[in-house]
């Protein structure tokens, strides 16, 4: 059986989706895209800010799930610029404990939705 998450402080959806699924003991999150819960704007200044945006909008739906980064075992990243890696790493990673840090692939990609620089979804087990 499966639980739909749903967090007013994380971005609503932008389409058929959910914010998270749970089933059994993991949780399936879509992808977060830096946008401000609060005002519906898009946080776009620069990677920093946006990375960090989109983080903080992760930890909310893994809140609403009654987990935290600690529950992560695998993450996605994908960026529309290979460039901004180095400034996407070392705030997502800012984010976890390096000795249980989860599995990740990063990819870069040609478009992500209203445009963005960086998408991440997680899975996390309790």
């Amino acid at each position: 059986m499966k639980k739909i998450i749903t967090t007013t402080d994380a971005p609503a959806p932008i389409g058929p989706y959910n914010q998270a699924v749970l089933t059994g003991n993991t949780l399936y999150t879509s992808g977060q895209i830096a946008i401000n819960p609060k005002t519906g704007d898009l946080i776009l200044d620069n990677i920093k800010t946006e990375t960090t945006q989109v983080m903080h909008n992760i930890k909310a739906v893994l809140k609403a799930a009654d987990m935290t980064f600690e529950n992560v075992i695998k993450s996605t990243i994908f960026i529309s610029n290979m460039d901004d890696f180095g400034t996407i790493n070392e705030v997502y990673g800012s984010f976890f404990n390096d000795a249980t840090a989860p599995a990740r692939e990063t990819v870069q990609v040609a478009k992500l939705p209203k445009n963005v620089n960086v998408e991440i979804s997680v899975i996390a087990v309790k």
